[in-house]
């Protein structure tokens, strides 16, 4: 289990309790040895992919200790305990979490110099009270995009269930042509939904000069699709001669059906409810942005000498 960060905020003074210079990589290979964190868990990612979640947590107990002046950095990527830090641990502490962190007077500067840049008491925020969470601001921040994101997806599947056939159609339409797929608008508009022929919904341009052709199902379904529909759907393509076909619907799949789908010469995309409104964040088809949060680090590379 990856501990969270206040966890490794003593082992990490422990560790660099021989008052050298410690770099980063070797302190996070050091700490995963001593919690006997698997391959799996050093490298299970934030929800962006951005980070390994336990760099992320050794990241941000470096950060609280430092601010504590309990270690110092006088060097990009490396850190070393402070005078304070050895004084800390000759108490023999047993644990250590962020409102001890409180004690020490540079936290206490640090905490209040956030305090005071925010001008709204309603609005103030406390980085104490904050990280007794056990989350990184990081983990916070995704986490609330993931749940946000998860609702949001919850009420689009709805919303495209209550839309007529022909609305799902051009929003299949909308979605393929962003992605690149049908040539121009006016083209796929052309194609989609008008075949209704033997379980194919639509026909769309592999690409803008029609090197090949892409068979569409596009269907509104409530409960999980038969396996027999995607059956049908590869009758039909060997009917046409075709190769290449795409269902999509707003339920999903069952494990049978991606069975089938990979068990046969033709290839057959099958693209489920959750994907679709995946598809749609990622094009931005039926959706509007409210704000735009972005989270910054230093350019190491810019201060490099």
């Amino acid at each position: 289990m990856i501990p969270d960060y206040q966890t490794i905020m003593l082992p990490l003074l422990k560790l660099t309790s021989d008052n050298k210079v410690h770099k980063f990589r070797d302190v996070v290979e050091s700490l995963a040895e001593y919690f006997d964190l698997t391959e799996e868990e050093k490298r299970e990612l934030l929800p962006s992919g951005n980070q390994a979640i336990f760099d992320n947590r050794v990241g941000w107990a470096r950060f609280y200790l430092t601010k504590a002046g309990l270690l110092k950095s006088e060097k990009r990527g490396t850190h070393q305990i402070t005078e304070q830090g050895l004084n800390f641990l000759k108490t023999n502490p047993t644990e250590l979490r962020t409102k001890d962190l409180a004690n020490f007077k540079d936290f206490k500067d640090f905490t209040e110099s956030i305090s005071k840049k925010n001008k709204s008491k309603e609005k103030e925020i406390s980085i104490l009270e904050t990280r007794e969470t056990n989350e990184t601001p990081e983990e916070a921040l995704e986490y609330a995009y993931q749940k946000l994101k998860y609702d949001l997806s919850r009420d689009l599947l709805d919303t495209i269930k209550n839309c007529s056939p022909f609305f799902f159609e051009n929003l299949v339409v909308d979605l393929l042509t962003k992605m690149g797929y049908g040539g121009s608008r006016k083209d796929a508009g052309k194609a989609i939904g008008k075949s209704n022929d033997g379980g194919i919904d639509g026909i769309i341009k592999e690409d803008k000069l029609g090197l090949d052709t892409i068979y569409i199902q596009a269907k509104r379904w409530d409960n999980t699709v038969p396996v027999r529909e995607v059956r049908d759907f590869a009758g039909a393509l060997l009917s046409k001669k075709a190769r290449k076909g795409i269902f999509i619907t707003t339920s999903n799949f069952p494990k049978s059906a991606y069975e089938f789908v990979s068990s046969i010469e033709h290839k057959i995309i099958l693209i489920d409810g959750e994907q679709l409104t995946d598809l749609m964040f990622e094009f931005d088809i039926g959706l509007s942005t409210q704000s735009n949060y972005l989270v910054k680090k230093i350019d190491s590379d810019y201060f490099d000498e």
